[in-house]
């Protein structure tokens, strides 16, 4: 009998490049997310919540912030004796050591630990997206299929569709064909990055594909499913229909961080039926001022504010001085706007001082994002154009 009968991997080496100035000093995985998450807690969460107790989390690029940030495991429950959460970065073996050259070959350098945990199926996750779901209703509808790989999938706009490995399914839900991010999509049926894999099998896969070609990317879209795709292996498409989110852009991070607000957000994040944990302190109330007004937004313990808020979400530690205004923007934590100061459209990074009368997005056309990179400082009377990047 396996150890368990299914764990997780968790894909969180990513440098993010395409999020700019939010990575520049940590991992995808690692950047601040609603308030007082980072990116990691969806999948951590959902994996605690779906009774997945041993997990895998492969890091790479500036780890240190994400393994002092998982710890123990304890925030999601995952402190075992048996199993529990582990931090798998790439490490010298016998024959020498190398990094991560893609996703695939992430698990591949870490055969042994899933050899010692033994398990019948393997899940594939990866740290960055935003999302609640039930692993273990994918896992029995991968068992009600008999299939062998069921890749998670959603529904995407047709213009989006080249951003995307798309699959092709029969009635059954089978997939007959996969396309990664093509210029002419039969199909608007996207991969989530989502995987359940028959261990045993995917561990043939994953050796062949190393063994056979030093060249490959050792990646599961490129690569690895591809493969098993001209085999006739049994895949399966498991439909989801709730939200989720690749925050891989500015854009899309500032995109999800507004559908938090509203009387009816897309994510409720304290929901109580599907909980999202995270390495929370106790933190002061959050402090408003007979002077602040606040309009439709997110305002995290640990805040300050004495001006203007509208449309925003504001993260601990945060100070807005009297007559500020911040409209449409996401405030990370413990950044300081001082009086008078104007933001609109904007992501202000951690620990940036906005001085006085500071205006920064004033002009956005378009829902042009101006973002400022951790730590700077913006100086009194200063104008930071709509669309501009700072760090």
């Amino acid at each position: 009998m396996p150890k368990e009968e299914i764990m997780a991997m968790l894909l969180a080496g990513g440098k993010g490049t395409r999020l700019g100035v939010l990575t520049k000093n940590i991992a995808k995985p690692a950047v601040p997310f609603g308030g007082e998450y980072r990116l990691i807690d969806f999948p951590l969460s959902n994996c605690s919540n779906s009774g997945i107790t041993t997990v895998g989390v492969l890091t790479q690029y500036k780890p240190l912030i994400l393994n002092s940030y998982i710890g123990s495991g304890s925030s999601w429950d995952l402190d075992r004796n048996d199993g529990g959460v582990t931090v798998l970065p790439p490490y010298v073996k016998e024959g020498g050591g190398s990094w991560y050259k893609g996703t695939a070959d992430a698990i591949y350098q870490n055969i042994e630990f899933i050899d010692l945990n033994d398990p019948e199926y393997v899940l594939i996750l990866s740290g960055d997206h935003i999302y609640r779901m039930d692993y273990s209703e994918m896992l029995a509808y991968h068992k009600s299929k008999n299939s062998e790989v069921t890749i998670g999938v959603l529904e995407v706009p047709w213009a989006d569709t080249n951003r995307f490995g798309i699959m092709n399914t029969n009635e059954d839900q089978k997939i007959i064909e996969f396309q990664e991010k093509p210029e002419q999509a039969k199909n608007n049926l996207a991969s989530m990055g989502i995987y359940i894999f028959n261990w045993e099998q995917l561990r043939k896969y994953l050796i062949a594909e190393a063994e056979a070609n030093n060249d490959s990317a050792g990646d599961f879209g490129h690569n690895i499913i591809p493969t098993m795709m001209d085999d006739k292996i049994n895949f399966y498409a498991y439909k989801f229909e709730d939200y989720w989110k690749d925050v891989g852009t500015i854009e899309s991070y500032w995109q999800a961080h507004m559908d938090l607000l509203g009387e009816k957000p897309e994510l409720e994040l304290q929901s109580r039926n599907w909980m999202i944990y995270s390495v929370n302190p106790n933190r002061p109330p959050q402090y408003l001022a007979e002077s602040a007004q606040v309009n439709n937004s997110l305002i995290n313990k640990g805040t300050q504010v004495m001006g203007k808020i509208i449309d925003s979400v504001l993260f601990f530690g945060v100070k807005i001085g009297r007559d500020a205004v911040v409209e449409n923007s996401v405030i990370l934590p413990n950044t300081r706007i001082a009086s008078g100061a104007k933001i609109k459209n904007a992501i202000i990074g951690s620990n940036v001082i906005v001085e006085k009368a500071a205006q920064i997005g004033q002009e956005a056309a378009n829902n042009e994002i101006t973002v400022i990179g951790d730590d700077e400082i913006i100086p009194a009377n200063s104008n930071i154009k709509a669309g501009m990047v700072v760090g």
